[in-house]
């Protein structure tokens, strides 16, 4: 069996997201920028749907990852990046990826997977 994902993640969502976190960011003093890895993809995947061989939909991912997990991880990393003096945040980006995703889970419509 063999599943396929759509995201429903659109142009207009995008655009309302960047406004959003461009000013999240201004009033943070930059602040926000750190936690933006962690909720930019997790937004996108809890707006994509899973698919079954013919195309219909058996489910959609959900990103369990919670805000104060993103802000305590963030913090921890942006000591850490002080400390470095930057080159810890090349690992960060990496690091987000595998959170994001590890705290992902399909989620099954009623009838169950195909």
């Amino acid at each position: 069996m063999t599943h396929k994902f759509r995201c429903e993640f659109g142009i207009a969502d995008a655009i309302g997201y960047a406004i959003l976190w461009f000013l999240l960011v201004i009033v943070t003093l930059g602040l926000a920028a750190f936690v933006l890895p962690y909720y930019l993809p997790k937004v996108v995947l809890n707006r994509t749907v899973v698919l079954d061989e013919n195309g219909h939909e058996v489910g959609r991912l959900d990103c369990i990852y919670s805000l104060g997990e993103m802000i305590g991880n963030a913090i921890l990393w942006l000591i850490l990046s002080i400390v470095t003096l930057g080159l810890a945040y090349i690992v960060y980006i990496f690091r987000v990826q595998r959170v994001v995703l590890s705290r992902t889970r399909i989620v099954y419509n009623a009838a169950g997977p195909a």
